[in-house]
C-alpha cells in the first residue's frame, strides 16, 4: 500500500528539516516546499493526502495558498492543517474560515505533538479521501 503523502510547506529550514525527518520516521511520504508559489505547483502535481501549511512564507502567504486551494475543484478536498507562529484569535478564525481542517500554533506544540496530531488526524479519517470522492460521485 502507498504511504500517506504529506506536503510540508515551511520556510524555516531548520524546523522544516526536523518535522520532515520525524514525519518520515512515522512512515509518511513527505515533500518539503519552502515558498508559496512552488507550493501551489507541487500540490497540484502531487495531490497529497494532507498539507501542513505555514502562513508566513516567501512569494505567497499561506492564507492566499489556502484560499486558492479551496476554490479549485482539483484541490478543494485536500485536508490542510495550518502550522503558524501567528497565534491571535483573528488569524486562527481566518484560517479555519478559509477551510483549514486544524490550526496549530507552533510555539505551543513540540514537534512530537505535531507528529502525534498528524497521526491522530489520519486515525480519525473514516475513509481515505479517494473513497469519499468516489462515493460522492456514485
Amino acid at each position: 500500500m502507498d504511504k500517506t503523502k504529506i506536503i510540508l510547506i515551511e520556510d524555516d529550514k531548520i524546523l522544516a528539516k526536523v518535522i520532515f525527518e520525524e514525519l518520515r520516521k512515522a512512515d509518511f511520504n513527505v515533500i518539503q516546499v519552502f515558498d508559496g508559489n512552488k507550493a501551489l505547483k507541487i500540490i497540484r502535481a502531487e495531490k497529497p493526502d494532507l498539507i501542513l501549511l505555514d502562513i508566513i512564507l516567501p512569494e505567497k502567504p499561506g492564507f492566499e495558498i489556502l484560499e486558492e486551494l479551496k476554490k479549485s475543484p482539483d484541490t478543494k478536498d485536500i485536508p490542510v492543517i495550518i502550522m503558524s507562529m501567528l497565534s491571535n484569535d483573528e488569524d486562527i478564525k481566518k484560517g479555519l474560515r478559509l477551510g483549514a481542517d486544524d490550526y496549530f500554533v507552533k510555539s505551543q506544540h513540540t514537534v512530537a505533538e505535531i507528529i502525534e496530531k498528524v497521526r491522530k488526524f489520519f486515525a480519525h479519517e473514516q475513509k481515505p479521501r479517494a473513497k469519499r470522492i468516489k462515493k460522492d460521485i456514485s
